[in-house]
């Protein structure tokens, strides 16, 4: 399945008219796994966190820089959902909503998703001068890369509006 999605990916970001640059890797599940094999791809690498609200009402896919320690009561607090609500959703949650699964969270999956899942994007991936900004492209055994410019573009075709959070002054 993760082929087929990868493919429809790509086609996606062909069709939108998005360049992009891709290093294959082993299978890795952790920014520190994955760091050595792609640390000469000059730019943004990101980590992504799935998370769920408390009550189960709510999705978020949490994208911030590789090396960012993120406070979930923080988060929750600036997101409106309360310190202490945020949880890591369970795989099954994923598979369902972003059609990927453990170590493959990425909000290139945001093209599956049906509305269920809100982004919130770190500003310095954005607003970091970086030349790319990169992510699994549905598997965690390649890092694609694109511009901030076009990965914006790509997730408001997907119908999201990022969220974004400066979390070096936002969330301490």
């Amino acid at each position: 399945m993760a082929a087929e999605l990868r493919e429809a990916l790509e086609r996606r970001l062909r069709d939108l008219g998005i360049a992009t640059v891709i290093a294959e890797h082993p299978q890795v599940f952790t920014v520190e796994e994955m760091m050595p094999h792609v640390q000469h791809m000059k730019g943004a690498h990101s980590k992504n966190l799935f998370l769920k609200d408390k009550k189960k009402k709510g999705f978020w896919l949490v994208t911030v820089l590789h090396d960012r320690q993120v406070n979930l009561n923080e988060l929750g607090k600036k997101l409106g959902v309360g310190s202490g609500n945020l949880r890591f959703a369970d795989e099954n949650a994923m598979l369902d909503k972003l059609r990927v699964g453990q170590g493959c969270a990425t909000p290139l999956a945001l093209f599956c998703d049906q509305g269920d899942v809100r982004l919130v994007l770190d500003a310095a991936l954005l607003q970091g001068g970086h030349e790319k900004v990169y992510f699994h492209p549905m598997t965690n055994s390649a890092t694609m890369g694109l511009s901030p410019d076009d990965f914006l573009k790509f997730v408001r075709s997907t119908g999201h509006e990022p969220i974004i959070v400066h979390f070096d002054e936002d969330i301490k």
